[in-house]
């Protein structure tokens, strides 16, 4: 493999260190340095339940330097682990950093990671394939801290074994929810921990246990938030243009071809494409995120920037502008229909972490992706309750039984199609870091591991990858 072809994977370890100490340099910078550490107490010392705005109760400087710090061990956990570094590993990094700003800290992720590195030991494999399910479990990360301050039982003790049974327990589920949503939803993870939540809260109510949703919401950040995203957005398409050893021509027509594909999961754009396109799709959909939230009268804090953050994190594995606006437009849409207008905060974040369904879009066209959005605007509402708040991504539990239902109603009525999983992928972590070869499975009918899915013979493969 030549050394060009490793450039853009290895240079997600010190990008990301470095957009993690530039987040924290901004916590400094927007707040009084004497708010820092007793906001970072503030912050491990909250439930965390659905939504707790780091924001709100401890101010932007100890909210961005949180993150960045979750940001920084999660690259650490899988860099030692030898998870080798591809497009997934920016999802991480942007779900991590996203849900720091509102559920995820420096004391409730540890748990849940020991526990799916127990897991790993106890089935003699290494850990290196399990570390991204480690850091995707962390979506569970409010019920480790509820253990361990809300609970009428709440102890260390509570604390240490709930997040060891936590982790210990997602691999295996995640790897059959996975299976059922054909690639969908992109929050698989966050379907697998709203199903564990449904079974724990009930246990916890019988026990004397009352979990539930709260709402802490910061307003008032608009222009402050608006100005710091405008240019970390516009950064990233400048350096998509002109920063990765790629003509600027070239990194657009890759970043046309990215915007024909369905996101239909698994889908590595950085694989498939290189960096200079994924980084352009990650600042365009950034800045689309951010004109959602402020274009339906929403507020830029936690929660908002998280989802932000995440759509961003996704426009490396499946997300891009067309597959994410007809959902956007679609629970836009359902709200009006609503008691509630789009400037609700659960119907703010329905815009935006409901592109989790983005590949019904994609898939299917733009009316199913409207369709899909109206549907989750409703249901995302309703799901929140039977898991009390514990799980933070609430929208990948809604997009996931969403995607059960749509994909093979419209499949087999609107499409006259027989539903099928998929045959073969664009994704393999346990490849390293060659990009796919396609001439090779069109050539050989190659096949990829059996543990992942595989693409459906009837969708066209790229022509080339950069």
């Amino acid at each position: 493999m030549h050394k060009a072809e490793h450039q853009y994977y290895e240079a997600i370890f010190p990008g990301t260190i470095a957009v993690a100490i530039v987040m924290m340099l901004l916590g400094i910078s927007l707040d009084d340095i004497h708010n820092i550490l007793p906001g970072l107490y503030r912050i491990v010392t909250m439930q965390d339940l659905l939504i707790t705005d780091y924001v709100y109760i401890a101010g932007p400087g100890a909210t961005l330097i949180n993150a960045g710090l979750v940001m920084i061990i999660s690259i650490l956990v899988i860099k030692l682990s030898g998870d080798p570094f591809n497009g997934f590993t920016v999802v991480e990094m942007g779900l991590m950093a996203g849900f720091s700003l509102f559920g995820k800290n420096v004391f409730n992720i540890w748990p849940i990671i020991l526990g799916t590195w127990l897991y790993a030991k106890y089935q003699k494999e290494p850990f290196a394939k399990y570390a991204s399910v480690a850091l995707l479990a962390t979506s569970l990360a409010p019920m480790v801290s509820y253990m361990a301050l809300g609970s009428v039982h709440a102890s260390l003790l509570l604390w240490a074994f709930t997040g060891i049974a936590i982790g210990f327990l997602l691999p295996s589920l995640s790897a059959y929810t996975y299976k059922v949503q054909n690639g969908m939803n992109l929050y698989n993870m966050g379907f697998a921990c709203g199903l564990f939540a449904m079974m724990v809260v009930p246990v916890l109510t019988a026990f004397g246990d009352e979990p539930d949703s709260v709402l802490y919401w910061a307003t008032g950040y608009n222009l402050t938030f608006s100005i710091v995203l405008s240019l970390l957005c516009v950064a990233s398409i400048l350096a998509g243009f002109f920063a990765t050893g790629v003509p600027a021509w070239a990194v657009w027509a890759g970043y046309r071809r990215l915007l024909t594909t369905t996101g239909r999961a698994p889908n590595d754009y950085l694989r498939m494409f290189g960096a200079g396109p994924v980084l352009v799709n990650m600042g365009v959909n950034g800045l689309v995120g951010m004109g959602y939230v402020l274009l339906v009268g929403g507020d830029l804090n936690g929660p908002t920037l998280g989802g932000i953050f995440t759509i961003m994190g996704f426009s490396a594995f499946g997300k891009h502008l067309f597959n994410i606006l007809p959902v956007m437009l679609g629970v836009a849409l359902g709200s009006y229909g609503m008691h509630y207008t789009p400037d609700y905060p659960s119907l703010q974040l329905a815009g935006l972490f409901g592109t989790t369904l983005a590949p019904i879009a994609g898939h299917f066209g733009w009316p199913y992706g409207i369709l899909a959005g109206f549907i989750h605007s409703a249901l995302v509402l309703q799901t929140g309750g039977p898991v009390a708040g514990l799980n933070l991504y609430n929208n990948g539990f809604s997009g996931g039984l969403i995607a059960i239902v749509l994909y093979p109603t419209i499949t087999a009525i609107a499409r006259h199609r027989r539903p099928h999983l998929r045959d073969n992928d664009y994704f393999d972590q346990f490849e390293g870091n060659a990009p796919i070869d396609l001439s090779q499975w069109r050539t050989h009918g190659q096949k990829q591991p059996s543990s992942y899915p595989q693409m459906p013979k009837d969708e066209e493969l790229p022509d080339e990858v950069t």
